[in-house]
């Protein structure tokens, strides 16, 4: 009985240090597989995110998360924010003066009444002249951009017309997309308002909710032309929203005045009209534009006299397209 129980003994000693060493050596192999796997993922993770250029790259965070447009090809910008920005003392002082004199302009308007006109002018109103072009100054409230911008090979300027009273932009239209490889799409130009600023660069909003329409006297060569204008929104993915109608031009030597209610903008999102429709904020409109993007590639040519809303009585209608809601009224 003694040795039989010696031998039990043994045995399961035995059969513990055996299965100790294969426990010990399972772990350590787990231990193995879990370093490859996390050097693996973590390689994998740095080629994600690195560009496949050769030779060293020094990638930073705030690359990856870049929203300015870059041409395909082109080296990203590393520099910081501040490497960017030329400090210049007088140039600080005159902003300083700058600004605060517009805040002084800013608390006297309140005064005179909204936007800076008596308050029964303001309700009395029917008509307000947004932009004449009657100066070299008139034009600095535009910006004029092209597919260059992508690589493209369209062309825009923009100048005074004859005596001085009209804006004329022109160029030349080029629907070929760029040799990158990449961009599929190409030819346009447009000319857009810049947005007004307040003192100290606050955004300053144009105030339409007491005009239905939009009201344009032009003359341009029988071209298709697109009128976008862009309104402030809640949401930062909401920064490309457009609401755009179309502008039909006639040719030939005469004025053309054009009406165009708000209530026929539809909403569309980087070129895609959007399914959820949704009416204009005319209380908060940011900018107005002209785009061309016919695919006839050659000059153009459109004169503007000037840009103003109205109020039309006899237009009735809030929104031209149909509305979807999400919970239905039973």
């Amino acid at each position: 009985m003694a040795a039989h129980s010696n031998m039990n003994c043994h045995n399961s000693l035995f059969s513990c240090s055996y299965f100790g060493r294969h426990l010990d050596a399972l772990s350590s192999e787990v231990m193995a597989l879990s370093g490859r796997m996390l050097k693996t993922s973590s390689i994998f993770q740095r080629r994600l995110f690195e560009p496949h250029i050769a030779g060293p790259v020094s990638l930073s965070i705030r690359t990856v998360y870049e929203r300015d447009y870059r041409r395909p090809g082109q080296a990203p910008d590393t520099r910081w924010p501040w490497q960017k920005i030329h400090f210049d003392f007088s140039k600080g002082v005159d902003g300083i003066k700058k600004h605060f004199g517009l805040l002084k302009d800013e608390f006297l308007e309140r005064w005179s009444g909204p936007e800076g006109r008596p308050l029964e002018v303001h309700m009395l109103e029917q008509t307000r002249m947004l932009w004449e072009f009657r100066g070299p100054e008139s034009l600095g409230q535009w910006v004029v951009t092209s597919d260059r911008e992508i690589g493209g090979r369209s062309e825009a300027y923009i100048k005074l017309g004859r005596n001085n009273s009209t804006c004329m932009l022109y160029g030349s239209l080029c629907s070929a997309p760029p040799q990158d490889g990449e961009t599929r799409y190409s030819g346009y130009c447009t000319m857009r308002s810049k947005q007004p600023r307040a003192s100290f660069d606050r955004k300053k909003h144009f105030d339409w909710s007491s005009f239905n329409t939009l009201y344009l006297r032009i003359r341009g060569d029988g071209r298709p032309w697109m009128v976008n204008i862009s309104a402030e929104t809640y949401f930062s993915h909401q920064r490309d929203d457009m609401y755009s109608y179309f502008l039909y031009t006639r040719g030939g030597p005469y004025w053309q005045d054009v009406k165009i209610p708000f209530s026929k903008f539809f909403l569309s999102s980087r070129g895609r009209v959007q399914d959820d429709q949704h009416a204009l904020w005319l209380d908060k409109v940011n900018t107005i534009g002209f785009t061309l993007g016919d695919k006839a590639d050659g000059p153009f040519q459109l004169e503007i006299d000037f840009i103003a809303v109205c109020n039309d009585r006899a237009h009735t209608e809030e929104f031209a397209y149909e509305l979807y809601k999400r919970n239905p009224e039973v």
